[in-house]
């Protein structure tokens, strides 16, 4: 899949991919952010793009960035929508007890490209039954 990709500052990195096989390309900060513990700021990437109809580019955290210093996105899935033109921002969230300072430069998230169909909601009175009915959270069980 071909996404065209505008840089709207001269430091800015083009996405890339960790590995051959990887599902998301990592999207860079371009500049230095510090945040406290508990503190959520927009984090810019400095690039625009234009996903292609019928694809949604969804932000997620970076697996180690989370793990080993508490930094994931704010809003725990980011939803660019195909339609969308500006500036990709990361709500990035500190969730560890320490301050925590993102360079110039480093991996902040990742973006994936998944299909979004969308649905045609049709109003009914009656829903087709199922086993599981209107059983909720945990209604399936542990095991």
């Amino acid at each position: 899949m071909k996404i065209q990709i505008k840089k709207l500052h001269p430091d800015a990195f083009l996405p890339r991919y960790g590995s051959a096989d990887a599902a998301g390309a990592d999207l860079c900060s371009i500049e230095e952010a510090t945040l406290a513990p508990g503190e959520t700021k927009l984090i810019p990437t400095g690039l625009s793009m234009a996903i292609p109809r019928g694809y949604g580019g969804f932000i997620f955290a970076r697996s180690g960035l989370a793990t080993k210093r508490g930094l994931a996105p704010a809003n725990k899935v980011g939803v660019i929508d195909a339609d969308y033109r500006g500036e990709i921002l990361i709500s990035l969230y500190n969730q560890s007890k320490e301050t925590q300072t993102i360079e110039k430069g480093e991996r902040i998230a990742q973006m994936v490209f998944l299909p979004c169909p969308q649905g045609i909601f049709i109003e009914t009175d009656t829903l087709s039954e199922t086993a599981r009915a209107d059983g909720g959270f945990g209604s399936t069980g542990k095991k």
